[in-house]
Parts: C-alpha cells; sequence; structure tokens
C-alpha cells in the first residue's frame, strides 16, 4: 500500500484535533504536526519513499516534542504549586477567637473560616480585625491592626 500525501494531512488533522479534545499533556500535538510537516513534503514530492516518510515522521515528531513541550507547558498550564491564595495579604480578617502572641487559632475572612498565626507581640481579642501579612499553607499569619 502506498503513503499518499493527503493521508498523512488527515492523521496530522485527527492528531492535532484529539489533541485539543483532551485535557492538556501536549504529546499529541507534535505528532499531528509531524504528520502535516510530512504530508506537505510528500505533496511537493520531498518526503522521499514510505520507509524516509516514516523516519521522517517520527523525527520531527521526536524532536518538536523536546524542543517545544516544556515552553508550551510554562505557557499554558497554571503551576498547581503556586495557587493565588497570596492575593489576600494585606486584607483585614476578624478574630474568632482570643490568639496570644505566636499561637494558633481562627481567623474569619471573605465569610471563611481560616487558621491563622498571631505573629504580633501583643494579644489579639475574639472579634478584633487584623491584617494579614503572609499566607503559608493554608495558615494565614495575622498581626492586629495598628500594630507595627
Amino acid at each position: 500500500m502506498k503513503i499518499l500525501w493527503w493521508y498523512w494531512l488527515v492523521l496530522g488533522l485527527v492528531l492535532v484535533v484529539s489533541e485539543l479534545a483532551t485535557p492538556g499533556g501536549f504529546y499529541i500535538i507534535f505528532f499531528g504536526l509531524g504528520a502535516l510537516a510530512v504530508g506537505v513534503l510528500a505533496g511537493f514530492d520531498f518526503a522521499g519513499p514510505e520507509w524516509m516518510q516514516v523516519l521522517l515522521f517520527s523525527i520531527i515528531s521526536v524532536a518538536s516534542l523536546a524542543a517545544f513541550r516544556g515552553r508550551l507547558l510554562q505557557t499554558f498550564q497554571v503551576d498547581p504549586q503556586a495557587p493565588s491564595v497570596d492575593i489576600i495579604v494585606g486584607e483585614t480578617a476578624v478574630a474568632t477567637e482570643d490568639l496570644a502572641p505566636g499561637a494558633l487559632g481562627t481567623v474569619e475572612l471573605r465569610g471563611t473560616s481560616w487558621s491563622a498565626r498571631n505573629d504580633a507581640q501583643t494579644f489579639v481579642a475574639r472579634g478584633a480585625r487584623c491584617k494579614v501579612t503572609s499566607v503559608e499553607g493554608l495558615t494565614l499569619h495575622i498581626k492586629p491592626e495598628g500594630a507595627v
């Protein structure tokens, strides 16, 4: 069976569309682009016999995967280790219990109860307003309003 140039184009389009239909691992798209490249080369009679087309497909696909996948992942995927809770630094929370200096307790922020550590050298009374100074995991580090 002779591999026609448009077979490569159809295979490439199917692979690219299947990458779009799956959650982003960014593997299949490079094989789709390799098939499209071989299809174009075969269409202009630059790809040679079938064995050369398969070899070109393999080389182009694996080389583009190795060269571009990392950059593609950095561009399109969010780092799951860097949640956007740091945007609450500087906001005001309300202590839901008394917190001694360095103690761990709870505060309410945006209608949600959070674990909090009192980083100030002063006592924080229940109901007192506190500023969030930093976030460590799911624990807020707080200081009472007006504390330095």
